[in-house]
């Protein structure tokens, strides 16, 4: 019955979904996600890393399987996706756009004991007397889920033509710690001085795709900052196309040799 009442209201909360939009042009990153989301087969190779199953779904969507907690971060493209893998005991949601929140998506995945964590733009998408179902984290705060903390993290846009994409305080990148270790998944933004000052970082999901987030150069600079011991650029698809990773890569090996930049298949239909 549970999940019966939750998937209803996930689709109270498609419906309200589809009234909002990214910004007002018709050429809007919201229309280029659903088109991409249509578009965009799923890859369903698990690398593991530090013990730390790592699964690319398409884009944003990836699966952590971690001390067999699995976490799923951004779940979009319906249960079609996911039909192979073990279900959520976490869903990590960092923003409101369609590439990051998709209520049937979350319905279809949803489990009794599932802990949903996500800002609180995300929660005031609910309906008053279901946003119980949701933990708030908002920027810098922090909660524990059995040997687990997550952390919120800032995720914004600097360049002025940019800001109305990701305005400050709304949306969550996460950084999640296990027995002193970090994993750090920036969600939608450019290099901010909130990414750049992270330490001790072992993994970390990086974006870059314009115009929504930032270049690659900027993103390499910012990893050379923070210096994780492995990065995997994801979320590199805008609106020319897919981001130069490879570039990516090189600028970084050429800033600093020990960082290794791992290239999974997010897009495998490209």
């Amino acid at each position: 019955m549970k999940k019966i009442a939750f998937i209803t209201l996930l689709s109270l909360i498609a419906i309200s979904c589809k009234t909002e939009t990214k910004e007002t042009e018709p050429n809007s990153e919201t229309a280029e996600v659903d088109k991409e989301i249509t578009e965009t087969k799923v890859s369903t190779t698990t690398l593991t890393e530090n013990g730390i199953g790592i699964t690319p779904i398409s884009h944003a969507s990836l699966i952590l399987n971690w001390d067999n907690t699995v976490m799923y971060v951004d779940p979009v493209g319906g249960a079609e996706a996911y039909k192979d893998q073990k279900q959520p005991d976490v869903i990590l949601i960092t923003d409101i756009h369609g590439d990051h929140l998709n209520a049937e998506t979350v319905a279809a995945v949803y489990q009794p004991n599932t802990k949903i964590i996500a800002p609180k733009a995300v929660k005031d998408k609910l309906p008053k007397e279901w946003q119980d179902k949701v933990t708030v984290l908002n920027n810098d705060q922090d909660t524990n889920i059995g040997d687990f903390n997550i952390k919120g993290i800032a995720m914004y846009n600097l360049r002025e033509e940019a800001k109305k994409f990701h305005e400050k305080g709304r949306g969550n990148g996460y950084v999640i710690e296990k027995n002193d270790k970090r994993v750090y998944i920036s969600g939608d933004t450019e290099d901010i001085p909130e990414m750049r000052s992270l330490q001790n970082i072992d993994i970390a999901f990086v974006c870059m795709n314009l115009p929504y987030t930032m270049t690659v150069e900027n993103a390499a600079s910012a990893v050379l900052d923070f210096k994780p011991n492995k990065v995997y650029p994801y979320h590199y698809r805008g609106t020319e196309g897919l981001s130069d990773v490879s570039k990516f890569k090189s600028l970084v090996n050429e800033g600093d040799a020990s960082i290794n930049v791992i290239q999974l298949d997010w897009y495998p239909n490209q």
